[in-house]
Protein backbone atom coordinates (compact mmCIF):
# COMPACT_ATOMS: atom_id res chain seq x y z
CA UNK A 1 0.00 0.00 0.00
CA UNK A 2 3.18 2.63 0.89
CA UNK A 3 4.39 1.61 -2.20
CA UNK A 4 1.39 2.46 -4.36
CA UNK A 5 0.91 5.77 -2.50
CA UNK A 6 4.39 6.32 -2.91
CA UNK A 7 3.97 5.83 -6.97
CA UNK A 8 0.89 8.39 -7.01
CA UNK A 9 2.74 10.99 -5.44
CA UNK A 10 6.20 10.80 -7.88
CA UNK A 11 3.24 10.89 -10.70
CA UNK A 12 1.51 14.13 -9.58
CA UNK A 13 4.97 15.78 -8.41
CA UNK A 14 6.64 14.32 -12.39
CA UNK A 15 3.08 16.31 -14.27
CA UNK A 16 3.39 19.15 -11.97
CA UNK A 17 6.82 19.74 -13.54
CA UNK A 18 5.60 18.94 -17.08
CA UNK A 19 2.87 22.06 -16.78
CA UNK A 20 5.33 24.32 -15.14
CA UNK A 21 7.76 23.55 -17.60
CA UNK A 22 5.33 24.24 -20.31
CA UNK A 23 4.08 27.55 -18.90
CA UNK A 24 7.73 29.10 -18.28
CA UNK A 25 8.54 28.56 -21.87
CA UNK A 26 5.56 30.34 -22.91
CA UNK A 27 6.03 33.64 -20.87
CA UNK A 28 10.15 33.53 -22.40
CA UNK A 29 8.81 33.59 -25.58
CA UNK A 30 5.95 36.12 -25.19
CA UNK A 31 8.73 38.34 -23.48
CA UNK A 32 11.10 37.63 -25.80
CA UNK A 33 8.55 38.41 -28.76
CA UNK A 34 8.09 41.78 -27.18
CA UNK A 35 11.32 42.76 -26.30
CA UNK A 36 12.01 41.81 -29.90
CA UNK A 37 9.34 43.99 -31.55
CA UNK A 38 10.70 47.07 -29.41
CA UNK A 39 14.32 46.93 -30.73
CA UNK A 40 13.28 46.48 -34.60
CA UNK A 41 9.93 45.97 -36.94
CA UNK A 42 11.28 44.30 -40.14
CA UNK A 43 8.91 45.03 -43.36
CA UNK A 44 7.45 42.05 -43.59
CA UNK A 45 6.06 41.84 -40.55
CA UNK A 46 5.09 45.42 -40.67
CA UNK A 47 3.59 44.77 -44.01
CA UNK A 48 1.36 41.97 -42.04
CA UNK A 49 1.02 44.05 -39.52
CA UNK A 50 -0.69 47.05 -41.15
CA UNK A 51 -2.93 44.16 -43.19
CA UNK A 52 -4.46 43.12 -39.85
CA UNK A 53 -4.80 46.70 -38.72
CA UNK A 54 -6.70 47.79 -42.15
CA UNK A 55 -8.48 45.43 -41.69
CA UNK A 56 -9.58 46.44 -38.01
CA UNK A 57 -10.26 49.86 -38.89
CA UNK A 58 -13.10 51.81 -40.10
CA UNK A 59 -12.06 51.92 -44.12
CA UNK A 60 -10.23 48.82 -43.79
CA UNK A 61 -12.86 46.00 -44.57
CA UNK A 62 -13.06 48.00 -48.43
CA UNK A 63 -9.46 46.61 -48.82
CA UNK A 64 -9.56 43.12 -48.98
CA UNK A 65 -7.73 41.56 -51.53
CA UNK A 66 -4.35 39.53 -50.43
CA UNK A 67 -0.66 41.22 -50.69
CA UNK A 68 2.01 39.85 -52.22
CA UNK A 69 4.41 39.15 -49.03
CA UNK A 70 7.35 41.68 -48.83
CA UNK A 71 11.05 40.57 -49.86
CA UNK A 72 12.58 41.45 -46.19
CA UNK A 73 16.47 40.04 -47.38
CA UNK A 74 16.95 43.49 -48.02
CA UNK A 75 15.68 45.35 -45.40
CA UNK A 76 17.23 43.06 -42.92
CA UNK A 77 20.61 43.84 -44.35
CA UNK A 78 20.34 47.46 -44.19
CA UNK A 79 22.38 49.38 -41.78
CA UNK A 80 20.96 51.65 -39.07
CA UNK A 81 22.61 55.19 -40.96
CA UNK A 82 21.04 54.02 -44.28
CA UNK A 83 17.45 53.85 -42.61
CA UNK A 84 18.39 56.85 -40.45
CA UNK A 85 18.76 58.47 -43.73
CA UNK A 86 15.61 57.11 -45.88
CA UNK A 87 13.49 58.49 -43.15
CA UNK A 88 14.54 61.43 -42.88
CA UNK A 89 14.35 62.24 -46.56
CA UNK A 90 10.71 60.58 -46.75
CA UNK A 91 9.68 63.53 -43.47
CA UNK A 92 11.42 66.03 -45.96
CA UNK A 93 9.21 65.22 -48.81
CA UNK A 94 6.28 65.17 -46.87
CA UNK A 95 6.69 68.12 -45.00
CA UNK A 96 7.55 70.29 -48.40
CA UNK A 97 3.79 68.15 -49.97
CA UNK A 98 2.51 69.18 -46.90
CA UNK A 99 3.08 72.85 -47.58
CA UNK A 100 2.60 72.84 -51.45
CA UNK A 101 -1.54 71.38 -49.85
CA UNK A 102 -1.82 74.63 -47.39
CA UNK A 103 -0.56 76.83 -50.15
CA UNK A 104 -3.36 75.35 -52.93
CA UNK A 105 -5.65 75.19 -50.32
CA UNK A 106 -5.58 78.90 -49.76
CA UNK A 107 -5.67 79.59 -53.23
CA UNK A 108 -9.11 77.78 -53.73
CA UNK A 109 -10.29 78.78 -50.13
CA UNK A 110 -13.48 81.00 -51.67
CA UNK A 111 -14.06 78.07 -54.04
CA UNK A 112 -14.15 75.21 -51.60
CA UNK A 113 -15.49 76.78 -48.37
CA UNK A 114 -13.97 76.75 -44.46
CA UNK A 115 -15.16 72.95 -44.47
CA UNK A 116 -12.39 71.83 -46.64
CA UNK A 117 -9.58 74.27 -44.96
CA UNK A 118 -10.72 72.54 -41.89
CA UNK A 119 -9.78 69.07 -43.58
CA UNK A 120 -6.57 70.43 -44.91
CA UNK A 121 -6.01 71.25 -41.00
CA UNK A 122 -6.55 68.07 -39.85
CA UNK A 123 -4.64 66.74 -42.19
CA UNK A 124 -1.71 68.50 -41.53
CA UNK A 125 -1.71 68.12 -38.00
CA UNK A 126 -2.38 64.29 -38.53
CA UNK A 127 0.89 64.08 -40.96
CA UNK A 128 3.10 65.69 -38.40
CA UNK A 129 1.75 64.04 -35.43
CA UNK A 130 3.34 60.70 -37.91
CA UNK A 131 6.22 62.47 -38.57
CA UNK A 132 7.01 62.04 -34.83
CA UNK A 133 5.45 58.78 -34.28
CA UNK A 134 7.34 56.89 -37.63
CA UNK A 135 10.85 57.61 -36.96
CA UNK A 136 11.68 54.07 -36.09
CA UNK A 137 9.39 52.35 -39.03
CA UNK A 138 10.68 51.24 -42.35
CA UNK A 139 8.88 51.61 -45.18
CA UNK A 140 8.83 49.62 -48.85
CA UNK A 141 8.02 51.96 -52.09
CA UNK A 142 6.49 49.71 -54.10
CA UNK A 143 4.73 48.03 -51.29
CA UNK A 144 3.18 51.33 -50.26
CA UNK A 145 2.18 52.22 -53.93
CA UNK A 146 -0.19 49.01 -53.85
CA UNK A 147 -1.13 49.67 -50.39
CA UNK A 148 -2.53 53.38 -51.65
CA UNK A 149 -3.96 52.48 -54.99
CA UNK A 150 -6.46 49.59 -53.21
CA UNK A 151 -7.26 51.88 -50.04
CA UNK A 152 -7.81 54.62 -52.84
CA UNK A 153 -9.99 52.18 -54.39
CA UNK A 154 -11.85 51.22 -51.38
CA UNK A 155 -12.64 54.43 -49.68
CA UNK A 156 -13.12 56.53 -53.13
CA UNK A 157 -16.99 56.06 -52.75
CA UNK A 158 -17.25 56.90 -49.25
CA UNK A 159 -15.33 59.85 -49.03
CA UNK A 160 -16.26 63.24 -50.21
CA UNK A 161 -15.31 65.83 -53.27
CA UNK A 162 -13.09 67.25 -51.29
CA UNK A 163 -11.18 64.43 -50.22
CA UNK A 164 -10.63 63.27 -53.51
CA UNK A 165 -9.21 66.66 -54.64
CA UNK A 166 -7.03 66.46 -51.70
CA UNK A 167 -6.14 62.61 -52.53
CA UNK A 168 -5.45 63.75 -56.43
CA UNK A 169 -2.78 67.11 -55.02
CA UNK A 170 -1.30 65.01 -52.02
CA UNK A 171 -0.81 61.62 -54.19
CA UNK A 172 2.70 61.68 -54.18
CA UNK A 173 3.26 62.59 -50.58
CA UNK A 174 0.61 59.66 -49.50
CA UNK A 175 2.57 56.86 -51.10
CA UNK A 176 5.75 57.69 -49.30
CA UNK A 177 3.87 58.45 -45.91
CA UNK A 178 3.00 55.04 -44.08
CA UNK A 179 1.98 55.20 -40.19
CA UNK A 180 -0.05 52.79 -37.92
CA UNK A 181 -3.28 52.70 -38.70
CA UNK A 182 -4.87 53.79 -35.51
CA UNK A 183 -3.70 57.00 -36.22
CA UNK A 184 -4.45 56.76 -40.23
CA UNK A 185 -7.98 55.81 -38.65
CA UNK A 186 -8.19 58.72 -36.19
CA UNK A 187 -6.90 61.37 -39.43
CA UNK A 188 -9.42 59.54 -42.09
CA UNK A 189 -12.45 59.33 -39.63
CA UNK A 190 -11.73 62.82 -38.76
CA UNK A 191 -11.55 63.93 -42.78
CA UNK A 192 -15.01 61.84 -43.50
CA UNK A 193 -17.12 63.51 -40.10
CA UNK A 194 -16.18 66.98 -42.03
CA UNK A 195 -17.14 65.59 -45.70
CA UNK A 196 -20.19 63.72 -44.65
CA UNK A 197 -21.11 67.30 -42.90
CA UNK A 198 -20.21 69.27 -46.05
CA UNK A 199 -22.42 66.69 -47.73
CA UNK A 200 -25.55 67.24 -45.52
CA UNK A 201 -25.13 70.49 -45.98
CA UNK A 202 -25.14 70.30 -49.58
CA UNK A 203 -28.14 68.17 -49.26
CA UNK A 204 -30.00 70.35 -47.14
CA UNK A 205 -29.19 73.26 -49.42
CA UNK A 206 -30.59 71.19 -52.01
CA UNK A 207 -33.75 70.41 -50.04
CA UNK A 208 -34.47 74.25 -49.65
CA UNK A 209 -33.52 74.84 -53.02
CA UNK A 210 -36.69 72.75 -54.16
CA UNK A 211 -39.03 73.87 -51.47
CA UNK A 212 -38.49 77.34 -53.29
CA UNK A 213 -38.85 75.76 -56.18
CA UNK A 214 -42.19 74.18 -54.93
CA UNK A 215 -43.43 77.09 -53.36
CA UNK A 216 -42.45 79.18 -56.65
CA UNK A 217 -44.75 76.11 -58.48
CA UNK A 218 -47.44 76.74 -56.58
CA UNK A 219 -47.54 80.49 -56.78
CA UNK A 220 -47.72 80.28 -60.65
CA UNK A 221 -50.27 77.76 -60.20
CA UNK A 222 -51.86 80.09 -58.18
CA UNK A 223 -51.30 82.96 -60.57
CA UNK A 224 -49.56 85.44 -57.81
CA UNK A 225 -46.21 84.57 -59.35
CA UNK A 226 -44.66 84.61 -62.76
CA UNK A 227 -44.71 82.18 -64.46
CA UNK A 228 -45.79 80.54 -67.78
CA UNK A 229 -48.46 82.40 -69.47
CA UNK A 230 -49.92 79.52 -70.98
CA UNK A 231 -49.82 77.12 -68.03
CA UNK A 232 -51.55 79.86 -65.53
CA UNK A 233 -54.81 80.45 -67.43
CA UNK A 234 -55.06 76.23 -67.62
CA UNK A 235 -55.07 76.07 -63.55
CA UNK A 236 -57.05 78.51 -63.16
CA UNK A 237 -59.65 77.05 -66.36
CA UNK A 238 -59.84 73.60 -64.11
CA UNK A 239 -59.64 75.24 -60.80
CA UNK A 240 -63.17 77.07 -61.92
CA UNK A 241 -64.15 73.73 -63.54
CA UNK A 242 -63.66 71.66 -60.21
CA UNK A 243 -64.99 74.37 -58.28
CA UNK A 244 -68.29 74.21 -60.42
CA UNK A 245 -68.38 70.67 -60.23
CA UNK A 246 -68.17 70.64 -56.90
CA UNK A 247 -70.48 73.63 -56.09
CA UNK A 248 -73.48 71.84 -58.34
CA UNK A 249 -72.40 68.31 -56.47
CA UNK A 250 -72.99 70.48 -53.28
CA UNK A 251 -76.08 72.11 -54.53
CA UNK A 252 -77.56 68.76 -55.86
CA UNK A 253 -76.85 67.04 -52.05
CA UNK A 254 -77.95 70.19 -50.43
CA UNK A 255 -81.23 70.18 -52.42
CA UNK A 256 -81.83 66.24 -51.80
CA UNK A 257 -81.00 67.28 -47.74
CA UNK A 258 -83.69 69.94 -48.14
CA UNK A 259 -86.02 68.38 -50.07
CA UNK A 260 -88.84 66.67 -47.75
CA UNK A 261 -92.12 65.22 -49.34
CA UNK A 262 -95.75 66.90 -47.52
CA UNK A 263 -95.47 64.09 -44.92
CA UNK A 264 -97.43 65.73 -41.98
CA UNK A 265 -100.89 64.18 -41.31
CA UNK A 266 -103.98 65.17 -42.16
CA UNK A 267 -105.71 67.49 -40.32
CA UNK A 268 -107.44 66.18 -37.36
CA UNK A 269 -111.40 65.97 -36.95
CA UNK A 270 -112.73 69.22 -35.39
CA UNK A 271 -113.90 67.17 -32.39
CA UNK A 272 -112.50 65.43 -29.69
CA UNK A 273 -112.49 61.45 -29.96
CA UNK A 274 -115.47 60.11 -28.61
CA UNK A 275 -116.81 57.31 -27.38
CA UNK A 276 -120.35 56.49 -28.99
CA UNK A 277 -123.27 54.11 -28.05
CA UNK A 278 -126.34 54.01 -30.39
CA UNK A 279 -129.55 56.74 -29.02
CA UNK A 280 -132.73 55.31 -29.67
CA UNK A 281 -133.72 59.11 -30.69
CA UNK A 282 -134.82 60.57 -33.85
CA UNK A 283 -132.04 61.86 -35.67
CA UNK A 284 -134.11 65.04 -37.13
CA UNK A 285 -134.26 66.32 -33.58
CA UNK A 286 -130.62 67.23 -33.53
CA UNK A 287 -129.46 67.46 -37.13
CA UNK A 288 -130.55 68.60 -40.40
CA UNK A 289 -129.61 65.90 -43.40
CA UNK A 290 -129.49 67.54 -46.54
CA UNK A 291 -130.83 64.52 -48.70
CA UNK A 292 -130.07 66.31 -51.60
CA UNK A 293 -126.06 66.13 -51.48
CA UNK A 294 -125.20 62.47 -51.84
CA UNK A 295 -121.21 62.13 -50.74
CA UNK A 296 -121.13 58.28 -51.06
CA UNK A 297 -123.08 55.31 -51.33
CA UNK A 298 -122.53 51.10 -51.36
CA UNK A 299 -124.32 48.17 -50.48
CA UNK A 300 -125.01 49.73 -47.09
CA UNK A 301 -127.02 52.74 -48.06
CA UNK A 302 -125.39 56.35 -48.82
CA UNK A 303 -123.91 59.32 -47.04
CA UNK A 304 -125.33 62.83 -47.04
CA UNK A 305 -124.09 66.29 -45.85
CA UNK A 306 -125.73 66.92 -42.25
CA UNK A 307 -125.34 70.35 -40.16
CA UNK A 308 -125.94 70.34 -36.13
CA UNK A 309 -128.18 71.91 -35.00
CA UNK A 310 -126.91 72.98 -31.46
CA UNK A 311 -123.40 74.52 -33.23
CA UNK A 312 -123.44 74.59 -36.19
CA UNK A 313 -120.93 71.77 -37.04
CA UNK A 314 -120.90 70.45 -40.57
CA UNK A 315 -120.74 66.45 -40.55
CA UNK A 316 -121.34 63.56 -42.62
CA UNK A 317 -124.62 61.04 -42.02
CA UNK A 318 -124.47 57.24 -42.93
CA UNK A 319 -127.99 56.38 -43.09
CA UNK A 320 -127.06 52.02 -42.77
CA UNK A 321 -130.30 50.07 -43.41
CA UNK A 322 -130.61 47.64 -40.83
CA UNK A 323 -133.99 45.67 -40.14
CA UNK A 324 -132.94 42.64 -38.91
CA UNK A 325 -131.21 42.23 -35.31
CA UNK A 326 -128.02 40.50 -37.24
CA UNK A 327 -127.35 43.35 -39.47
CA UNK A 328 -128.09 45.65 -36.68
CA UNK A 329 -125.53 43.51 -34.90
CA UNK A 330 -123.33 44.49 -37.45
CA UNK A 331 -123.99 47.98 -37.54
CA UNK A 332 -123.07 47.75 -33.77
CA UNK A 333 -120.03 46.00 -34.47
CA UNK A 334 -118.41 48.84 -36.84
CA UNK A 335 -119.39 51.51 -33.94
CA UNK A 336 -117.33 49.10 -31.18
CA UNK A 337 -114.26 49.51 -34.20
CA UNK A 338 -114.56 53.34 -34.68
CA UNK A 339 -114.73 53.99 -30.78
CA UNK A 340 -111.28 51.92 -29.97
CA UNK A 341 -109.59 54.42 -33.89
CA UNK A 342 -108.16 57.74 -32.67
CA UNK A 343 -105.76 58.16 -35.43
CA UNK A 344 -105.49 61.38 -38.38
CA UNK A 345 -105.84 58.87 -41.12
CA UNK A 346 -108.90 57.41 -39.64
CA UNK A 347 -112.03 58.79 -40.44
CA UNK A 348 -113.85 59.38 -37.01
CA UNK A 349 -117.04 58.91 -35.21
CA UNK A 350 -119.04 61.67 -33.78
CA UNK A 351 -122.39 60.41 -32.81
CA UNK A 352 -125.14 57.02 -33.97
CA UNK A 353 -128.70 57.27 -33.72
CA UNK A 354 -130.62 53.89 -34.10
CA UNK A 355 -134.16 53.75 -35.34
CA UNK A 356 -137.24 50.55 -36.33
CA UNK A 357 -135.51 50.16 -39.51
CA UNK A 358 -131.91 52.12 -39.72
CA UNK A 359 -129.01 53.01 -37.88
CA UNK A 360 -127.04 56.20 -38.69
CA UNK A 361 -123.67 57.06 -38.24
CA UNK A 362 -122.57 60.64 -37.86
CA UNK A 363 -119.15 61.17 -38.66
CA UNK A 364 -116.45 63.73 -39.70
CA UNK A 365 -116.79 65.85 -42.94
CA UNK A 366 -114.38 64.95 -45.73
CA UNK A 367 -115.08 67.03 -48.97
CA UNK A 368 -112.02 65.68 -51.21
CA UNK A 369 -113.54 62.65 -52.53
CA UNK A 370 -112.87 59.00 -53.09
CA UNK A 371 -109.35 58.09 -54.30
CA UNK A 372 -110.84 56.07 -56.81
CA UNK A 373 -112.07 59.51 -58.79
CA UNK A 374 -108.65 60.59 -59.14
CA UNK A 375 -107.43 57.46 -60.61
CA UNK A 376 -110.41 57.26 -63.07
CA UNK A 377 -109.96 61.07 -63.89
CA UNK A 378 -108.41 61.87 -67.13
CA UNK A 379 -107.73 65.61 -66.29
CA UNK A 380 -105.81 64.76 -63.07
CA UNK A 381 -102.14 64.62 -63.34
CA UNK A 382 -101.08 61.54 -60.95
CA UNK A 383 -97.56 61.29 -60.39
CA UNK A 384 -95.84 58.57 -59.30
CA UNK A 385 -94.66 61.10 -56.29
CA UNK A 386 -98.30 61.55 -55.34
CA UNK A 387 -99.03 58.04 -55.16
CA UNK A 388 -95.85 57.35 -52.70
CA UNK A 389 -97.98 60.24 -50.61
CA UNK A 390 -101.16 58.49 -50.67
CA UNK A 391 -99.42 54.68 -50.21
CA UNK A 392 -97.37 55.93 -47.36
CA UNK A 393 -100.55 57.63 -45.26
CA UNK A 394 -102.65 54.32 -45.86
CA UNK A 395 -99.80 52.21 -44.58
CA UNK A 396 -100.06 54.84 -41.69
CA UNK A 397 -103.71 54.40 -41.06
CA UNK A 398 -103.03 50.51 -41.27
CA UNK A 399 -99.99 50.26 -39.03
CA UNK A 400 -102.18 51.78 -35.80
CA UNK A 401 -104.75 49.55 -37.01
CA UNK A 402 -102.74 46.89 -36.53
CA UNK A 403 -101.00 47.90 -33.35
CA UNK A 404 -104.87 47.87 -31.92
CA UNK A 405 -105.34 44.26 -33.30
CA UNK A 406 -108.56 45.45 -35.93
CA UNK A 407 -108.12 44.08 -39.21
CA UNK A 408 -109.91 46.29 -41.88
CA UNK A 409 -110.51 43.59 -44.48
CA UNK A 410 -112.03 45.82 -47.28
CA UNK A 411 -109.23 48.06 -48.19
CA UNK A 412 -110.03 49.70 -52.05
CA UNK A 413 -109.94 53.11 -53.43
CA UNK A 414 -113.62 53.92 -52.93
CA UNK A 415 -112.92 53.51 -49.03
CA UNK A 416 -109.86 56.05 -48.92
CA UNK A 417 -110.98 59.65 -49.07
CA UNK A 418 -109.39 63.10 -50.20
CA UNK A 419 -109.48 65.49 -47.52
CA UNK A 420 -109.57 68.09 -49.71
CA UNK A 421 -109.07 68.54 -53.91
CA UNK A 422 -106.42 70.65 -53.84
CA UNK A 423 -104.24 68.30 -51.29
CA UNK A 424 -103.17 64.61 -51.38
CA UNK A 425 -104.22 63.96 -47.53
CA UNK A 426 -106.43 60.77 -47.39
CA UNK A 427 -108.43 58.90 -44.68
CA UNK A 428 -109.93 55.29 -44.40
CA UNK A 429 -113.08 55.22 -44.11
CA UNK A 430 -116.10 52.55 -44.06
CA UNK A 431 -115.14 49.74 -41.01
CA UNK A 432 -118.20 47.83 -42.11
CA UNK A 433 -116.29 44.58 -42.61
CA UNK A 434 -113.63 45.19 -39.71
CA UNK A 435 -112.74 42.66 -37.49
CA UNK A 436 -110.96 42.19 -33.95
CA UNK A 437 -108.21 40.00 -34.31
CA UNK A 438 -107.80 37.32 -31.56
CA UNK A 439 -104.63 35.04 -31.80
CA UNK A 440 -106.22 32.15 -30.04
CA UNK A 441 -109.76 32.64 -32.34
CA UNK A 442 -108.95 31.92 -35.74
CA UNK A 443 -110.67 34.42 -38.30
CA UNK A 444 -112.25 33.57 -41.54
CA UNK A 445 -114.06 35.84 -43.41
CA UNK A 446 -116.01 35.27 -46.97
CA UNK A 447 -116.61 38.65 -48.14
CA UNK A 448 -114.74 41.56 -49.74
CA UNK A 449 -114.81 42.92 -53.17
CA UNK A 450 -113.57 40.18 -55.18
CA UNK A 451 -110.81 42.85 -57.29
CA UNK A 452 -109.06 43.37 -53.88
CA UNK A 453 -109.40 39.73 -52.04
CA UNK A 454 -106.07 38.15 -50.72
CA UNK A 455 -105.68 34.46 -51.54
CA UNK A 456 -106.60 33.05 -48.11
CA UNK A 457 -109.90 34.94 -47.90
CA UNK A 458 -111.02 33.14 -51.83
CA UNK A 459 -109.81 29.67 -49.73
CA UNK A 460 -111.35 30.92 -46.65
CA UNK A 461 -107.95 30.15 -44.65
CA UNK A 462 -107.30 32.19 -41.71
CA UNK A 463 -106.87 36.25 -42.15
CA UNK A 464 -104.44 38.28 -40.54
CA UNK A 465 -102.80 41.50 -40.30
CA UNK A 466 -101.45 40.13 -43.93
CA UNK A 467 -104.58 39.96 -45.70
CA UNK A 468 -104.38 44.54 -45.30
CA UNK A 469 -101.35 44.57 -47.08
CA UNK A 470 -102.31 42.15 -49.84
CA UNK A 471 -105.54 44.69 -50.64
CA UNK A 472 -102.82 47.67 -50.36
CA UNK A 473 -100.20 46.26 -52.94
CA UNK A 474 -103.11 46.10 -55.32
CA UNK A 475 -104.32 49.94 -54.74
CA UNK A 476 -100.53 50.74 -55.07
CA UNK A 477 -100.65 48.59 -58.57
CA UNK A 478 -104.02 50.82 -59.28
CA UNK A 479 -102.71 53.87 -58.62
CA UNK A 480 -99.36 53.44 -60.45
CA UNK A 481 -101.01 52.25 -63.71
CA UNK A 482 -104.93 52.90 -63.54
CA UNK A 483 -105.21 49.32 -63.81
CA UNK A 484 -106.39 45.93 -62.27
CA UNK A 485 -103.97 43.38 -61.66
CA UNK A 486 -106.36 40.61 -61.40
CA UNK A 487 -109.35 42.20 -63.19
CA UNK A 488 -111.11 39.04 -65.26
CA UNK A 489 -113.85 39.49 -67.53
CA UNK A 490 -116.06 38.41 -64.31
CA UNK A 491 -115.62 37.89 -60.73
CA UNK A 492 -114.82 34.08 -61.23
CA UNK A 493 -112.33 34.58 -63.55
CA UNK A 494 -111.07 37.62 -61.11
CA UNK A 495 -110.55 34.74 -58.75
CA UNK A 496 -108.98 32.55 -60.52
CA UNK A 497 -106.16 34.76 -61.53
CA UNK A 498 -106.09 36.07 -57.49
CA UNK A 499 -105.43 32.03 -56.62
CA UNK A 500 -103.00 31.50 -60.03
CA UNK A 501 -101.41 34.98 -58.42
CA UNK A 502 -100.62 36.22 -62.30
CA UNK A 503 -100.12 39.65 -62.66
CA UNK A 504 -97.09 41.39 -64.46
CA UNK A 505 -95.38 44.88 -65.42
CA UNK A 506 -95.50 44.66 -68.76
CA UNK A 507 -97.85 46.86 -69.24
CA UNK A 508 -96.95 50.11 -70.99
CA UNK A 509 -97.66 52.24 -68.10
CA UNK A 510 -94.88 50.81 -66.15
CA UNK A 511 -92.35 51.77 -68.46
CA UNK A 512 -91.30 55.00 -66.67
CA UNK A 513 -92.69 53.72 -62.96
CA UNK A 514 -89.44 53.25 -60.75
CA UNK A 515 -87.75 50.00 -59.73
CA UNK A 516 -88.31 50.92 -56.45
CA UNK A 517 -92.18 51.15 -57.10
CA UNK A 518 -92.34 47.82 -58.49
CA UNK A 519 -89.94 46.29 -55.59
CA UNK A 520 -92.48 47.07 -53.54
CA UNK A 521 -95.80 46.17 -54.92
CA UNK A 522 -93.38 42.57 -55.29
CA UNK A 523 -93.27 42.19 -52.09
CA UNK A 524 -96.72 42.76 -51.40
CA UNK A 525 -98.85 40.86 -53.95
CA UNK A 526 -97.15 37.30 -52.49
CA UNK A 527 -99.79 34.34 -52.53
CA UNK A 528 -98.23 33.07 -49.25
CA UNK A 529 -99.34 35.62 -46.48
CA UNK A 530 -96.16 35.37 -44.02
CA UNK A 531 -93.79 36.55 -46.60
CA UNK A 532 -95.63 40.11 -47.25
CA UNK A 533 -94.27 43.07 -45.90
CA UNK A 534 -95.90 44.69 -43.11
CA UNK A 535 -97.52 47.68 -42.53
CA UNK A 536 -93.93 48.48 -40.48
CA UNK A 537 -91.60 47.51 -43.07
CA UNK A 538 -93.58 49.22 -45.77
CA UNK A 539 -92.89 52.53 -44.49
CA UNK A 540 -88.94 51.61 -44.05
CA UNK A 541 -89.61 50.16 -48.08
CA UNK A 542 -87.01 52.86 -50.00
CA UNK A 543 -89.62 53.65 -51.97
CA UNK A 544 -91.70 55.41 -49.05
CA UNK A 545 -88.72 56.52 -47.23
CA UNK A 546 -85.93 57.52 -49.65
CA UNK A 547 -85.28 61.15 -49.65
CA UNK A 548 -83.18 60.94 -52.65
CA UNK A 549 -85.45 58.84 -54.63
CA UNK A 550 -88.37 61.56 -53.62
CA UNK A 551 -86.23 64.20 -55.40
CA UNK A 552 -85.73 62.25 -58.38
CA UNK A 553 -89.12 61.35 -58.63
CA UNK A 554 -90.28 65.27 -57.87
CA UNK A 555 -87.68 66.52 -60.83
CA UNK A 556 -89.22 63.70 -63.17
CA UNK A 557 -92.58 64.69 -62.58
CA UNK A 558 -94.00 62.22 -65.37
CA UNK A 559 -97.76 60.81 -65.37
CA UNK A 560 -98.85 57.43 -63.61
CA UNK A 561 -100.64 56.30 -66.55
CA UNK A 562 -99.50 58.25 -69.58
CA UNK A 563 -102.93 56.60 -71.54
CA UNK A 564 -105.13 58.99 -70.06
CA UNK A 565 -102.97 61.92 -71.05
CA UNK A 566 -105.58 63.80 -73.77
CA UNK A 567 -103.30 64.08 -77.31
CA UNK A 568 -101.56 67.24 -77.87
Amino acid sequence: MENVLRDKDIWILGSVCVVATFLWGRLWKLFYAKRKGRTAAPAGVQAKDDKDKAKLSQKGLKAQKKRRPADTSDTLSQNEPVLQEQVEKLNRQNSEHSHARVDAGNHKGEDRGGGVRRQESIGLRCTKDIEEETAWMVFDDSESEEDDKKTEEGTGEAMGDGKRKQKGEGEKSSKSEKAPSIILDICKSSLQTQDSKRCVTEEELAKDDLKKSRVGDSEVERGDGPGVEGDAPQASKSEEVKTEVGEEGKEAESAVKEFIIEASPPPLAPFDHRIVTPKPHQIASYYTINKDEVLGGGRFGQVHKCLENSSGLVLAAKIIKARSQKEKDVVRNEVQVMNQLNHANLIQLYAAYESRYDIILVMEYVEGGELFDRIIDENYNLTELDTVLFIRQICEGLQYMHKMYILHLDLKPENILCVSRATNKIKIIDFGLARRYKPREKLRVNFGTPEFLAPEVINYEFVSFPTDMWSLGVITYMLLSGLSPFLGDDDNETLNNILACQWNFEEEEFTDISVEAKEFITLLLVKSKSWRMSATESLRHPWLSDRSLHYRLNQKKNKCHPTHVPSP
